[in-house]
């Protein structure tokens, strides 16, 4: 028996907000969408172009205030090509929410605070 992975999952309040900010900080796109018939949830993968790996984004018609993220110590981790021009993005979009020089990593939140750690390509 073996597995593997298939997505992660982020709830998020406001879809299309959510998913501008993903396609414009790290240029992921839709890749499939499931809608519940009584309009109730809407699931939208998002995909790299490169991995197999998606983040599906679930949105829930009812809820209406934010997401407890605990103390927020869980991440998706990017690795990006040009590391310079990727942290000169997320400086002007204002979405920097940590920085660690020594470790060459920073991290930037989403709309709803999900942090997303970004790395230089090894």
């Amino acid at each position: 028996m073996q597995f593997r992975f298939a997505h992660n999952n982020f709830n998020v309040l406001n879809l299309e907000k959510s998913m501008d900010f993903y396609f414009k900080a790290l240029g992921l796109r839709e890749v499939q969408r499931k809608e519940a018939t009584d309009g109730s949830f809407v699931l939208v993968y998002l995909g790299d172009g490169l991995t197999p790996h998606e983040l599906e984004l679930t949105w829930l018609k009812d809820r209406k205030t934010a997401y407890n993220l605990g103390e927020n110590e869980f991440h998706l981790a990017f690795r990006v090509d040009n590391f310079d021009a990727a942290h000169e993005l997320h400086k002007k979009m204002g979405c920097i929410c940590y920085e660690n020089p020594t470790m060459g990593i920073y991290f930037i939140a989403d709309p709803d605070n999900y942090w997303l750690e970004i790395l230089p390509t090894k």
